[in-house]
């Protein structure tokens, strides 16, 4: 008999609800993840601005580097819900073990090329001296516990997939506020500095790594059940979740060259105080995204969930329900960085030196506060794409909105209209609302699409049944 976990009934229950109670858990991951990004970011730059210089020079190569294993996570834990939506716990199980199987073999490749690449890599940069020497230090530690965050990250999916979003924050939680301890013992007690920030790292995703391998190896009361003895059809399961986890990994890679881009025009527009005015804007609104992206997280399991089940009505429930939720918490986010604006520019210009960026930060504040709001419709619409199996549809709503509209609205805004730094305020939030609108529309269609889908194919398999 299938074994029903807590996570598994919510899934298969009233849509509404799984929304909620799964989504609540992500949220204050997330959050203690970004609080921890923070803090360690704190203690670095207590040893110098090269500390601080050394990580940020590694920090988009380890995003990339990340952006795979969570693309392999979000890829598992929609093939996992679709399953549970199936009631096919064989092939939920499966699943579960070949993202395993394929994100090891991922992080060791990763691994070893790191060590051979990342000296070269990271001197193209430019850098040199003690920045460099940091940088490499820091990666080549971090390096050695990639495949350990790697399975962090796929073993997160396969919970979330299975509606167990708890545990999911029980791991993300510990392992940061571990981290947050530990920094300051190594870096400055042990006197290790950048090293000990890496030391730090590393114990923190390995007692994280022990407590999800205690789960689904020893105490074994997840709802899959991992065993690799018997692989079978193991290039079908990694088919399926490359076909959404590829596209989700380019997708955030791509957020990445659009900042680059968007940076261009600051310093078009504004100079170096720029790209300092839209680096600091730009960290307060994805942090008041945060909540948006653990609804995300839900609403791929729970879509994914009704789509095996191939009920599109309560598809449609989640998926709405999700964006009502989303639109009210954004609008909440919005009024306090908007009217707050002022206290929190004050943050990033405590000293002499920044104040001269303080009024345009305000402004930018100001303006991309409407950004937030506007957030839940396309990237809710692709997380439902993700959970259905259209990864590809999810990889090119991300087009649409970073590379696309972002871009083109802010060079109209700024290089034909000559608005000016507000002109790139302006740019993102209007491609943004566009963009949004957009996939909003397409995501309506396809859950309208796939009702059409379901209803046919019942009336077919009824008609086999009389026929029978």
């Amino acid at each position: 008999m299938e074994k029903q976990t807590k996570g598994v009934q919510l899934l298969r229950a009233d849509p509404k609800k799984a929304i909620i109670k799964l989504s609540l858990p992500m949220m204050t991951a997330m959050l203690v993840q970004a609080l921890y990004n923070l803090v360690d970011t704190i203690w670095v730059a207590g040893i110098g601005p090269e500390a601080l210089a050394g990580i940020g020079l590694f920090f988009p190569i380890f995003m990339v580097i990340l952006a795979f294993a969570g693309g392999v996570g979000v890829g598992a834990n929609s093939l996992i819900s679709r399953k549970v939506g199936e009631r096919n716990k064989v092939e939920a199980d499966k699943a579960a073990s070949g993202a395993i199987v394929l994100v090891i073999f991922l992080g060791i490749s990763a691994k070893f090329v790191g060590f051979l690449v990342m000296g070269p890599i990271l001197s193209l940069t430019g850098a040199s001296g003690e920045t460099l020497k940091h940088a490499i230090d820091y990666a080549n530690i971090l390096l050695t516990s990639i495949t350990l965050l790697m399975f962090n990250n796929v073993v997160n999916g396969i919970l979330r997939g299975e509606g167990d979003t708890k545990r999911a924050m029980y791991a993300i939680t510990l392992g940061a506020f571990l981290n947050m301890l530990l920094d300051p013992l190594f870096i400055y007690t042990f006197r290790l500095g950048v090293k000990g920030a890496a030391y730090a790292t590393v114990i923190s995703i390995a007692v994280s790594s022990a407590m999800m391998m205690n789960w689904l190896f020893i105490k074994k009361d997840t709802y899959v059940s991992t065993s690799f003895r018997n692989l079978k059809s193991t290039n079908k399961i990694i088919f399926e979740i490359f076909r959404v986890g590829i596209p989700t990994s380019f997708a955030q890679i791509i957020m990445s060259v659009s900042v680059f881009v968007l940076n261009v025009f600051n310093v078009k527009a504004g100079g170096d105080n720029g790209v300092a005015v839209f680096t600091s804007t730009w960290r307060i609104i994805n942090f008041g995204t945060i909540p948006m992206m653990g609804i995300a997280a839900a609403v791929t399991s729970v879509t994914g969930t009704a789509f095996g089940e191939k009920n599109a009505l309560k598809l449609r429930v989640a998926y709405l329900y999700a964006i009502r939720f989303g639109l009210l918490v954004g609008l909440c986010v919005n009024a306090l960085v908007f009217f707050f604006a002022p206290q929190i520019a004050l943050i990033f210009t405590y000293t002499e030196s920044s104040r001269v960026i303080y009024e345009d930060l305000v402004k930018a504040l100001k303006i991309l506060s409407f950004f937030i709001p506007t957030v839940p419709f396309g990237m809710f619409t692709s997380a439902m794409f993700q959970g259905i199996g259209h990864g590809l549809k999810s990889l090119v709503v991300s087009i649409l909105r970073t590379i696309v509209l972002h871009v083109f609205f802010s060079w109209l805004f700024v290089f034909v209209l000559q608005m000016g730094l507000n002109g790139v305020w302006l740019g993102i939030l209007m491609g943004n609302i566009v963009a949004e609108a957009v996939t909003f529309l397409w995501g309506l269609a396809v859950s309208s699409q796939l009702k059409k889908f379901f209803d046919d194919q019942l009336r077919l398999d009824e008609a086999k049944s009389v026929s029978r």
